[in-house]
């Protein structure tokens, strides 16, 4: 697993939990309480024990950390490059879901070696679609349901969103019904970066 993912990780737990619980899972693990260097490559395994050992500590399922995990990932403002990644999708939720299919592509300019799930939708008509998330590594699905929930609220859309389990090739499904697009008013987001 590539140590961008593990460090995600682990910044979300530092920031959401507290370096406390986070000195408790990287003891549980046996790394160090530095934890992950950004740009090396790790087993897989190791990225399985860090999610398992979160969640014991937090006495909570694995999908509801990955889901929590990927509204942060969107909403927390130290993470705003990534929602910049997000956001170039489109103008509106509906494009940006249209632009899944492309997110590893384009994920892969800015770090070539990056591992992500293949997405991919399915338009069911009036305004219904399902996500298939084609991973190697179990959770893409409740990690996507997250970042989906942080998305719609950033364009200003109303959204039901169900994770439905696996298809009968293992990839994990979401059946998505956009209720409204403009339901509220979304967050701010300009195409040009911010001068400093």
């Amino acid at each position: 697993m590539h140590g961008l993912i593990n460090r995600s990780i682990q910044f979300f737990l530092c920031e959401t939990y507290g370096d406390d619980v986070w000195r408790d899972v990287a003891e549980a693990i046996d790394i160090g309480v530095d934890g992950f260097e950004s740009m090396l490559r790790y087993d897989d395994g190791i990225t399985l024990a860090l999610l398992e050992s979160i969640s014991l500590q937090l006495d909570k399922p694995q999908e509801v950390i990955l889901e929590d995990l990927g509204t942060f990932l969107v909403s927390n403002t130290k993470l705003e490059p990534l929602r910049r990644l997000l956001r170039f999708g489109g103008d509106s939720f509906v494009e940006f879901l249209h632009s899944l299919d492309e997110l590893r592509g384009r994920a892969r300019l800015a770090v070539p070696d990056l591992e992500m799930p293949g997405l991919e939708l399915r338009d069911d008509g009036q305004g219904a679609y399902r996500l298939i998330c084609h991973w190697h590594m179990p959770g893409a699905g409740h990690l996507m349901l997250g970042i989906l929930r942080a998305m719609a609220d950033d364009y200003g859309a109303l959204v039901l969103l169900d994770y439905t389990g696996w298809d009968v090739e293992g990839n994990d499904c979401l059946h998505i019904d956009l209720l409204d697009s403009g339901f509220a008013e979304g967050r701010s987001f300009k195409l040009a970066m911010p001068a400093e």
